[in-house]
């Protein structure tokens, strides 16, 4: 298997540290609001992860924290006027039912910041014996940025550029203006535990390196988050972990692109923001998993409803193939088993018979380049146009029957790495359809004209091809080809 390692800049063949073992800690969110779609990207893209690691025959220790203690935090519990306690136990109980709703589990671990600041104090300290950290004439404790010599490397950055930027913490006790917080001293009124540098508070940095080595050790296979969090999170927990172990922190930085809105980050800072909730009231949670999932997750994403309306249509396909599929089975139980080795379905030429009995493996193949899920999802409904031609046969022969059925699990069994594709098929296509029943034309139709046109477009006959797109259009039924093949939607 191969993954992207930010360390590095290029991918590497992933084998972790013990034999049929791995640990994966991912950032979680910070609990001062409802999450956002952005969260959920974070989460479904490290769950998939997980999924397929474990698909591997691997024995994997996820490890998913709660940042629990920051001065949004505060200053949202000041807005409310509430306990800063209350305000933190809203939001996890919101963030669970959000993952809940989307089907994404709860990670094996999930420690919160609060619960570990002896871990946290006892790490400063190490810091400080050997040199790393001071304490500054206010209460504060710093990390001395320019002793650690590996300072910049995950992020590219030198320390030059990092002067000059503008994300640099000012303080008056700083040595250095580039030194950033272990340890931050409690203002009047605010939460503080004790410490041997007086009451206060951990740094946002420090969390992180404290909980997920008490966890997963010293040295971690995988350390994930968003492509905002490589500078100056994972860029500081790096070299506070490394200066106090003397040992490499993440062997792998796996980063994925943000979810944006025009091609602008999404962010509760910058007021352009869905919450899971908001979405999940208008689309069908699996179809938002789909549009999470349809896109390589170091790539941005760019949300808007037209984009979940195409990944609404798509699923749909999907599930109505499954749907014809059981439909089949129930109408036949006695075809079961597998078909006969050298059965070859009349209706597909040998190259695509080979594609459609390679599925898993190509599947696999896909999963395996740095979790490529774009692809895997594109081998699918490959497979599931090939099978539609299948389905036109009117009296299919047991062997026929006993084939397609092993289509049917192949997909129901890739898909469940997705978490995709494990509800009722008739179900599914009953609640996907809900948007179409006013259709000038069943969706079965939409489907074989689709069909009848990709195959004129690929006998280059384009006045038909053209044709049925214009017969569509007529019927308030907007075509677009993408790389999974076409989709429908109904024109607003």
């Amino acid at each position: 298997m191969q993954l992207y390692n930010t360390l590095s800049r290029r991918k590497e063949a992933f084998q972790p540290l013990t034999p049929g073992k791995a640990g994966l800690y991912a950032c979680g969110v910070t609990v001062y609001d409802d999450c956002h779609l952005g969260h959920a990207r974070s989460c479904v893209v490290f769950e998939v992860l997980v999924r397929y690691l474990r698909r591997r025959g691997l024995e994997v220790a996820w490890v998913r924290n709660y940042t629990d203690i920051d001065d949004k935090i505060l200053r949202r519990a000041q807005e409310l006027r509430i306990p800063w306690q209350e305000v933190t136990a809203r939001y996890i109980a919101s963030f669970q039912e959000d993952m809940a709703a989307l089907g994404v589990p709860p990670a094996q671990l999930e420690p919160r910041a609060t619960d570990h600041i002896p871990e946290m104090l006892d790490l400063i300290r190490r810091l400080e014996a050997k040199g790393f950290a001071y304490g500054g004439a206010g209460g504060d404790v710093y990390f001395r940025v320019r002793r650690f010599p590996g300072y910049g490397k995950l992020s590219g950055q030198s320390l030059e550029d990092l002067e000059a930027g503008a994300r640099i913490e000012v303080a008056p006790d700083k040595e250095d203006p580039l030194d950033f917080v272990l340890w931050k001293a409690s203002k009047p009124g605010e939460p503080a535990w004790a410490s041997p540098w007086g009451p206060g508070r951990p740094g946002w940095h420090i969390e992180c390196s404290a909980m997920s080595m008490k966890y997963l050790g010293e040295t971690l296979d995988l350390h994930g988050g968003g492509q905002d969090l490589v500078f100056p999170h994972h860029e500081n927990e790096l070299a506070q972990s490394e200066a106090a172990t003397g040992q490499p922190f993440a062997r792998f930085w796996l980063h994925h692109g943000l979810l944006t809105i025009d091609q602008e980050k999404m962010s509760k800072s910058l007021g352009n923001f869905f919450t899971v909730k908001e979405v999940l009231a208008r689309f069908h949670p699996e179809v938002v998993r789909f549009f999470l999932t349809n896109a390589h997750y170091r790539s941005p994403l760019d949300f808007s409803d037209l984009a979940l309306a195409e990944a609404e249509t798509a699923l749909l396909r999907l599930y109505s193939t499954l749907d014809r599929l059981q439909d089949l089975r129930q109408a036949h139980p006695q075809a079961s088993g597998p078909p006969p080795a050298d059965f070859a379905p009349p209706l597909l030429t040998p190259e695509e018979l080979a594609r459609v009995r390679g599925l898993k493996e190509r599947f696999d193949a896909a999963l395996a380049d740095d979790l490529n899920t774009a692809l895997a999802l594109g081998h699918l409904f490959e497979t599931v146009r090939l099978v539609n031609r299948l389905l036109e046969d009117p009296a299919p022969e047991p062997a026929y029957l006993a084939f397609l059925g092993e289509v049917q699990e192949d997909l129901v069994d890739l898909g469940r790495v997705l978490n995709l594709l494990q509800a009722d098929p008739g179900e599914m296509v009953r609640s996907l359809r809900q948007k179409t029943l006013d259709l000038k034309i069943p969706p079965q139709e939409i489907d074989r004209l689709i069909e009848e046109r990709a195959q004129a477009r690929r006998a280059k006959d384009w006045a038909r091809a053209d044709a049925i797109r214009k017969q569509l259009a007529e019927m308030d039924i907007h075509l677009e080809d993408t790389s999974q093949g076409t989709i429908w939607r109904v024109k607003s």
